[in-house]
């Protein structure tokens, strides 16, 4: 690598070798991967929710079930400590009202 490659790939990476400046960019591409597949799996979670509302409406009922809200809050919470309860609440905001 250039000297002025190094440069600007450590610059880019914030590490201080060019070493770690490749691991950082290969965990860098795995994270953007995984986000990609996290991404893929909110959307098919809001579709699905989708179906839920839809059936549950059409039955009279209404579009959104608070305890069950309450459940896959606890079940964020428990699996991730309080950011998970934030991570939540998105999800669920992001899955509600696409009736």
């Amino acid at each position: 690598m250039s000297t002025a490659t190094t440069s600007a790939t450590t610059e880019k990476t914030g590490a201080r070798t060019p070493e770690a400046a490749d691991v950082i960019e290969n965990a860098r591409e795995r994270i953007d991967a995984l986000d990609d597949r996290i991404i893929g799996l909110v959307q098919e979670r809001m579709a699905v929710s989708s179906v839920i509302q839809e059936a549950r409406i059409t039955s009279g009922g209404r579009r959104v079930n608070l305890s069950r809200e309450m459940e896959v809050l606890g079940h964020y919470r428990d699996a991730l400590g309080k950011p998970g309860t934030s991570l939540a609440m998105t999800l669920l905001e992001l899955c509600r009202g696409r009736v």
